[in-house]
């Protein structure tokens, strides 16, 4: 991956999750634990986990909902990087490696 899009990633990453936490609500936690960018920057993935995880559905819905204010909120903070059009998903693999280490 090329530092460009790294810089996306990050950028993404940072202000996602800045965003989720304002204007959530607060009766679940959602952090942003990945991003994913394609090569040319214009498509994104954001990988969320939800607690109470009952409330992972409504999470994403809430969060793939609120893609255009996200777009604002990064274009006011991040200047020179174009906002890929993105979606949001549960991180599976964080989910996974929560359970194993619950049954260890």
């Amino acid at each position: 991956m090329d530092n460009r899009s790294e810089k996306i990633q990050e950028a993404l990453r940072t202000t996602a999750a800045e965003f989720l936490a304002r204007e959530a609500g607060r009766q679940s936690l959602i952090t942003v634990t990945n991003t994913v960018v394609s090569s040319d920057g214009r498509r994104g993935m954001v990988y969320i986990t939800v607690l109470p995880t009952d409330a992972e559905g409504s999470a994403v819905k809430f969060a793939n909902r609120n893609r255009t204010e996200l777009a604002a909120f990064f274009k006011k903070r991040i200047k020179g990087i174009q906002f890929p059009h993105i979606e949001f998903a549960i991180d599976l693999g964080e989910k996974n490696r929560q359970r194993l280490d619950e049954i260890s």
